[in-house]
């Protein structure tokens, strides 16, 4: 495990073709290595536009099994060796027939696949139908030992539970990495815009915070018209790194398609954790009542 590591993350737009957007992230995978990168993430379900505006039974078709015998995955695992980079990869999920995964993948540096993780928490909100599409995900929260790191990934919705960065960190993670697909919608933006952006900025850099750890969060960018057209999503972009202390390194614009690339020093956790001892002071024998829905009628 290397001390001192450049991650990537790719804030791209995605059209409607499916293999210009798989050249796209491809190029921009070899791209952020000949940059030095050492572990590179894609946003959320990058090889489509985010379907899950609608609900319709046809975009059950964009998705595909996902092993290490996977045809796709074979072709990253390729990719990944080639070029001695570690891959996190957000694919929909084809598990078994009617039932379907919002997942991510991690292929290691040598091109070992690691395994996945899928997707706990799934939204249903306004153009954000998830609950149509993905069943919540039953491998429980990931961490992947890569050559660079120990590193978790969580997805989008999954962003805003504590609980879920928490139980991430537990396990060894240095570094969380979110796939995600934010933004938005129009009629709301002028009113809610500037308050639902800074709430999802401060929630990710307060897991940072509370676990002493790098957080990488990569959205997609640029308008995506809603199939039914109604509405539709602006996606913000922003992606963005936080060092433990909740500081945010480095940061993309919300307008244009970027490798956001930032150096992370892995050696100050342990200092970091040892002044700030959250895990030394945690109560555990008083959360027993988390595992409850609400308290307050009890």
């Amino acid at each position: 495990m290397e001390k001192r590591i450049k991650i990537a993350l790719l804030q791209m737009s995605s059209s409607k073709d499916i293999e210009e957007n798989e050249k796209k992230a491809v190029s921009l995978i070899k791209k952020a290595t000949k940059k030095g990168a050492k572990i590179v993430c894609t946003q959320e379900l990058f090889k489509t536009e985010y379907f899950p505006q609608v609900e319709r039974w046809s975009y059950f078709r964009y998705a595909e099994k996902i092993n290490e015998n996977s045809k796709s995955i074979k072709k990253y695992q390729k990719l990944a060796k080639e070029l001695n980079v570690v891959l996190i990869l957000s694919l929909f999920e084809k598990r078994a027939d009617g039932i379907y995964h919002n997942t991510a993948v991690v292929i290691d540096a040598d091109g070992r696949y690691l395994g996945k993780y899928r997707k706990m928490h799934i939204p249903d909100d306004p153009h954000f139908y998830e609950k149509f599409y993905f069943t919540p995900g039953d491998l429980g929260y990931k961490v992947f030992d890569t050559k660079y790191g120990k590193i978790g990934v969580l997805i989008c919705w999954d962003q805003w539970f504590p609980e879920a960065a928490r139980l991430t960190a537990m396990k060894g993670a240095k570094i969380i990495f979110y796939p995600t697909a934010i933004g938005w919608l129009p009629s709301e933006k002028e009113k809610y815009g500037k308050s639902q952006y800074n709430a999802w900025e401060t929630i990710q850099r307060s897991h940072a915070v509370a676990n002493g750890i790098y957080v990488a969060s990569v959205n997609r960018v640029g308008f995506e018209e809603s199939p039914d057209k109604d509405e539709g999503i602006e996606f913000w972009g922003k992606s963005f790194i936080s060092n433990p202390y909740g500081e945010i390194i480095k940061q993309a614009s919300s307008k244009r398609e970027e490798i956001v690339l930032a150096d992370v020093d892995l050696s100050v956790i342990d200092e970091i954790r040892t002044s700030w001892p959250f895990f030394r002071d945690r109560r555990i024998d008083s959360y027993k009542e988390l595992q409850k829905r609400w308290l307050e009628d009890e």
